[in-house]
């Protein structure tokens, strides 16, 4: 049985980002990648309050026809639109790109290519947001654990959508959408900050063997597993609980 991982990768890029901080101009005018080249977790708050920002674009590619179901970036936006204090709108782009040819990712790569084909950055009074669906799988998985996504950045995640529908949509696996959701809502969340990464914990329930993670198996912040995915199949949707919310709504949200 694989163990399916969901990541926070936050400390890759925080010596580049610094340096690129340094050497470039801060001003956010929708060009200069700069202020979107930081720390996982470290932009919670301009994600969950308006306070500098009150409108969100989220540009998404994926590669081939590996595109992500309707259904999951509505529930994204619903996820965002309950949590987030964004009065200006959140908005949802889509782009189609040729596959990349390197499989399997290094973080390395998917940063590389993110480079390459985004072309949203923070302007004004609007925050972007890059996700990637990519085809291929991450380089550090191994034949008992499978990597679904990552969170690498302030404003960067990447979901390996070939995995993600290796695992589902059959009669012992989850529905498509349910695993696409999960795991993009999962990333999204250690971007705003959980747990204990940007986002302070009002009380200790962070799961310290399994890193910016919450202790609570119920949660959709829980390290997860395979049984973990097999229980939910049963139980419904996991979502946040009561101590991950109130971490999120101390830091700005809803």
């Amino acid at each position: 049985m694989k163990k399916l991982q969901l990541l926070s990768i936050i400390f890759l890029f925080v010596i580049w980002g610094c340096s690129n901080e340094e050497s470039n101009s801060a001003v956010e005018d929708g060009t200069n990648p700069a202020p979107n080249l930081k720390a996982t977790g470290s932009s919670a708050n301009d994600f969950l309050s308006a306070d500098k920002y009150s409108s969100l674009v989220i540009e998404v590619f994926y590669v081939g026809d590996l595109q992500p179901n309707a259904q999951t970036l509505q529930n994204l936006k619903q996820f965002m639109q309950a949590r987030l204090h964004k009065p200006g709108g959140i908005k949802i782009e889509q782009k189609q790109i040729s596959s990349p040819q390197g499989t399997p990712y290094t973080i390395n790569e998917i940063a590389d290519l993110e480079s390459e084909i985004r072309t949203r950055y923070n302007s004004e009074d609007t925050l972007a947001l890059f996700v990637l669906f990519v085809d291929g799988n991450f380089s550090s998985d191994t034949n008992t654990t499978l990597t679904l996504g990552a969170a690498y950045r302030n404003t960067s995640c990447v979901l390996f959508e070939n995995s993600i529908r290796t695992l589902s949509n059959s009669p012992t696996e989850p529905n498509r959408t349910d695993l696409e959701t999960i795991v993009i809502l999962h990333e999204l969340c250690h971007i705003l900050g959980l747990i204990d990464l940007g986002s302070p914990m009002q009380t200790n329930h962070l799961d310290a063997a399994h890193g910016k993670h919450c202790s609570n198996q119920n949660c959709l912040m829980y390290y997860e597993t395979e049984s973990n995915i097999q229980n939910m199949m049963q139980s419904g949707m996991p979502a946040l609980d009561a101590d991950c919310l109130a971490d999120l709504k101390a830091n700005g949200g809803r």
